[in-house]
């Protein structure tokens, strides 16, 4: 059978004495220098490579193509992936030179560019481990992490990341460089570089050295830490392999329907944090896979500068996480507010009919095709252009579930979501839509090679989602409580999702165990359905969150919409112009968040009591009806502490931070 061939062609899987031996017979491990058994099987026989095998394969093959862009003055510079390749040994080399260890890390702190990818390369040619730490991490959360992970050289982008390394550097005892790959160096410091000198460092190091260290890596050994972003305790430090990288950098991307060069190179903007998985799985690992070519954001992407890079792009494929297609919908409403009688009708006009189209499917007459493409040819082809979406022909979504209203408009812009499930412990991707595979609602099928099953499942289907196959993880780095709690006997991986599979096998996500309300009497209640009702009922809403665990009924944090500020992004007092359309309609004269808050201000609790009525009464049972609501005076932020790096709501910290506002729901 299969794993006899693969394991006769790849006996260094097995090879290894005392210790060793024992933790590649286990699927899971927590020891950085561990080896797990791969699972290979039937439905995924191909042959485990390292990441150095598959960047030699991306070499021969699309060596002389560019890989990756980058703005500099105003102009974009490429370079090659045979220029990559090459910086990425020379950082190989320089890490060796600076005494990286086997299986230590180096932790990468900054926004991305080509520095963040030939740091990383060069660090897994070089035997250690690549670790990224989100941007916005204090200083204590950078301690934890480097601390956690050996971390023995730091990558920053600038002063404001150098600043914090420098206020721990005494407390990391494996610590013994730091590279500063953006800004000049202010101050000098013993063993701080810049990155130009950093990349001369290793110029003694000979190839032979940084070969047999290449050589003697495995694919069942650990390349990678992601730590997931710890919205209950400490962050853990999910290890994946060689193969857990280059599989899923092969095998899910071709799902999603992502083209190899020779067919027709993709290109792609690279802008979410890469110490994220979903990031650094689609921007990193596959662009080298597939040849595929990278061009940097800039920094301020997320705050409104990505609009800028999509336009002057324009790439082939583009993945966001719901809040980046949310944001680009409330400024796509906000100018459609703003614009005269007669395009705000075309637009509703062309929007209502792409959406009946790719509701309906392609069985309309031959009149109505003909105004759907007409429509589309007038209106909405200038919109996909204007935001830089015009060559996109695969739109993703991930790392959160997108709502039933984002999903609906776009497809009236013809632009279809195709949500991908997975998380750090998965490689990112485990189930996956795409131009072949897709179903409304649904994120798709797993991957070929990858196994879904439910657990526990309740009367209307729904169980917990359970993983198997080589996107799997290896386990907490230093948690082995951890490691074996979230693995069952036969060696699945146990989500903590709530999901269903329809008859023909895709997969609809329902909510997250640890989100289930239930209430005094028992009663299980998903939030989200509640929450996305709520907001597509109450245009002025930002965030709604459902709170009532063992309590009697339900109730409601409310957060309105306010522009943000666009040098720090945080959320200012004033109403965004949907809320003040809102304002206007409900007979309210408030501009600003605080003129409603303050004042209660009566009209508008009004209209927002009527919309909280209009969700209650089509409401499963009076249980999931909600009784109370507050507007909080601020809306939700990363630097408020209430969404995390990638825009996921943390709940318990909204609770602790509006501790008193939830208890006055529930005073006798």
């Amino acid at each position: 059978d299969v794993q006899t061939v693969c394991r006769e062609l790849l006996p260094h899987l097995e090879e290894d004495e005392g210790e060793g031996t024992e933790r590649a017979e286990s699927l899971w491990t927590s020891f950085a220098d561990g080896r797990v058994r791969l699972r290979i099987d039937n439905s995924c026989p191909q042959i485990p490579i390292t990441v150095h095998q598959m960047f030699k394969e991306t070499l021969e093959k699309y060596g002389s193509l560019n890989a990756l862009a980058s703005k500099k003055n105003g102009k974009w510079e490429k370079i090659t992936f045979s220029e990559y390749y090459c910086l990425s040994r020379k950082a190989a080399k320089s890490f060796l030179k600076l005494g990286l260890e086997r299986f230590h890390s180096v932790a990468i702190l900054g926004f991305n560019s080509p520095e963040w990818f030939i740091s990383a390369v060069g660090v897994v040619f070089a035997g250690g481990i690549v670790t990224g730490i989100y941007t916005t991490s204090s200083p204590e959360a950078c301690h934890y992490i480097a601390h956690d992970s050996k971390t023995d050289i730091v990558v920053v982008e600038n002063q404001k990341q150098l600043d914090k390394i420098m206020q721990i550097w005494n407390r990391l005892p494996h610590l013994k460089a730091v590279v500063l790959y953006k800004d000049s160096i202010a101050e000098r410091h013993p063993n701080l570089y810049t990155m130009e000198e950093f990349l001369e460092l290793g110029g003694d190091v000979s190839d032979s050295t940084l070969d047999d260290i290449i050589n003697s890596q495995k694919p069942n050994q650990c390349c990678v830490l992601i730590y997931t972003s710890g919205t209950t305790g400490k962050p853990k430090g999910a290890m994946l392999s060689h193969d857990n990288i280059t599989w899923t950098s092969a095998h899910c991307s071709r799902a999603g329907g992502m083209q190899p060069a020779e067919v027709k190179q993709e290109s792609i903007v690279s802008y979410l944090p890469l110490s994220h998985i979903a990031a650094q799985i689609y921007d990193l690992w596959t662009g080298i896979k597939w040849g595929e070519q990278v061009y940097f954001a800039e920094p301020d992407a997320l705050k409104g500068s990505l609009i800028n890079t999509l336009k002057e792009v324009q790439p082939t494929s583009h993945m966001g996480v719901p809040r980046v297609w949310e944001k680009i919908m409330e400024k796509l409403k906000d100018a459609s507010a703003q614009s005269g009688f007669m395009k705000k009708k075309m637009l509703s006009w062309a929007m209502s009919l792409s959406l009946e189209r790719n509701l309906s499917g392609s069985n309309s007459n031959d009149l109505k095709q003909l105004w759907t493409r007409l429509a589309d040819y007038l209106v909405l082809a200038k919109i996909r252009n204007a935001l830089g979406l015009s060559s996109c022909q695969k739109h993703f979504s991930g790392a959160a579930p997108l709502s039933r209203e984002t999903l609906y408009f776009f497809l009236g812009l013809n632009i279809t979501l195709y949500e991908a499930y997975g998380m750090s412990e998965t490689t990112g991707p485990h189930c996956l839509s795409g131009p072949y595979i897709y179903r409304q609602h649904s994120c798709g099928k797993p991957a070929p090679g990858c196994r879904v099953k439910l657990v526990d499942k309740d009367t209307e289907g729904n169980g917990e989602i359970g993983f198997w196959g080589r996107t799997v993880f290896m386990g907490y780095l230093n948690m082995e409580d951890r490691t074996k709690e979230t693995f069952d006997e036969e060696g699945w991986l146990h989500s903590g999702d709530l999901g269903k599979l329809d008859k023909d096998g895709f997969l609809y996500v329902t909510g997250r165990i640890k989100d289930l309300i239930i209430t005094a009497g028992g009663e299980n209640v998903p939030p989200i359905p509640i929450e996305d009702a709520v907001k597509k009922e109450l245009p002025i809403v930002s965030n709604a969150m459902v709170i009532g665990d063992k309590k009697k009924f339900l109730s409601m944090f409310l957060t309105l919409k306010s522009v943000l500020d666009p040098d720090t992004s945080d959320p200012t007092d004033i109403l965004t112009e949907q809320a003040r359309d809102f304002c206007q309609r409900s007979g309210s004269k408030a501009t600003k968040v605080s003129e409603i808050v303050a004042v209660g201000d009566q009209a508008i609790y009004r209209a927002i009591q009527e919309g909280i009525n209009r969700v209650n009464s089509t409401a499963t049972n009076r249980v999931h009806c909600i009784q109370k609501w507050i507007v909080l005076p601020r809306d939700f932020s990363i630097s408020g502490g209430e969404l995390g790096p990638t825009m996921k709501l943390k709940r318990l910290a909204v609770l602790e931070k509006y501790r008193k506002e939830a208890d006055s729901f529930y005073k006798e």
